[in-house]
């Protein structure tokens, strides 16, 4: 069944390091803020965003074929957390 919007359905894929992985970048961003005198930020966490559009497949297909994306390529299991969800198109 095609989706509602016209046959597109787009979802966002969003991938961060799970607690207690070294996140590089955001100990850099971190350093950086306090060298620039902003010690009001104690916490810096970095992610990816996908933003995967489907053309002519239901929403539900839509999800399980980002959900393979996930798992075949854009995440490690064992380091990344990752939320799937549907967005507007």
């Amino acid at each position: 069944m095609p989706s509602p919007s016209g046959g597109t359905v787009r979802m966002e894929v969003r991938i961060e390091l799970k607690p207690g992985v070294l996140d590089a970048e955001a100990e850099s961003v971190e350093k950086s803020l306090a060298l620039l005198g902003l010690t009001s930020v104690p916490k810096v966490a970095t992610a990816r965003i996908y933003e995967l559009e489907f053309q002519g497949v239901s929403q539900r297909e839509a999800a399980r074929l980002a959900q393979e994306a996930v798992d075949r390529l854009l995440a490690n299991p064992v380091i990344h957390r990752v939320s799937v969800r549907t967005v507007p198109a």
